[in-house]
């Protein structure tokens, strides 16, 4: 038996990296999972690996519509939904603030913090009709931190922290919980050398991880486990609250000499 065994999950950005891990594992963990994406190649190419308790559609976050015919889709399919992933994102990396344009502005907070609010807005209905359930948030060390050059990958995590306690205070009189997972450095493609270009060398990207007190950065599959262990029963007494896998690095600062 797996500890997702009866579950219905919806996943956005589960065509790779965080997500798909996600999508992996909670299939492997008994769930049934209905997962989007706007990489349709790479989303399907997922569903038919993963098998018949997975199911791939388009899902782009900011449009209500898209929400609103994921969750019709997956009640369709597997019965209504009782847990929600919002993994989709993306970074704007290494531009400051007088820098950044309000177009690149607002594609981050639409995508990272809209996306979230429709997320949670469309599928809690369903969830309420079913009784229960639990929404796991993706926001970020962003989301506790600031960090240079990422103000409006900041703004948006710290809104997703913010979303999270207000759902969670409003919804635990329906049996819904409510967390944010706040990841570290994470080895998936948004954070990849290609993507990220010249707003940060290699070297200085080594070095970042290199003064961490695990010394390295996440694997994926590390983060879904914490977002499947909040999707279990096994966190029933768990709501509005952080969980932060980060590999240590809001302890402070290692010193490389002691």
């Amino acid at each position: 038996m797996g500890r997702l065994d009866g579950k219905v999950a919806i996943i956005s950005g589960g065509a790779r990296g965080q997500g798909e891990a996600e999508v992996r594992l909670f299939t492997a963990e008994g769930a049934k999972v209905v997962f989007g994406d706007v990489l349709h190649d790479q989303g399907e190419a997922v569903a038919a690996d993963v098998g018949p308790d997975a199911h791939y559609l388009p899902l782009d976050v900011t449009d209500p519509k898209a929400w609103q015919a994921a969750v019709a889709e997956t009640t369709r399919r597997y019965g209504p939904p009782n847990v929600l992933v919002n993994n989709a994102g993306v970074l704007l990396f290494g531009v400051s603030m007088v820098d950044t344009t309000l177009e690149d502005y607002m594609r981050v907070i639409n995508i990272n913090q809209v996306g979230v609010f429709l997320g949670m807005k469309y599928t809690v209905p369903a969830m309420i009709e079913g009784g229960a359930g639990s929404i796991v948030n993706i926001s970020s060390t962003n989301g506790i931190t600031g960090y240079g050059g990422t103000v409006a990958y900041t703004a948006s995590k710290f809104a997703v922290r913010g979303m999270t306690k207000n759902a969670a205070l409003e919804l635990g009189k329906h049996g819904i919980r409510v967390n944010s997972i706040h990841p570290g450095g994470v080895e998936t493609p948004m954070t990849a050398p290609e993507t990220l270009g010249d707003a940060i060398t290699d070297e200085a990207r080594d070095q970042v991880y290199a003064m961490l007190p695990l010394g390295r950065a996440a694997q994926p599959v590390e983060i879904a486990r914490l977002a499947a262990y909040l999707a279990s029963d096994d966190s029933s007494y768990s709501t509005g609250s952080e969980f932060i896998a980060d590999g240590g690095m809001l302890s402070g600062v290692v010193n490389p000499e002691v």
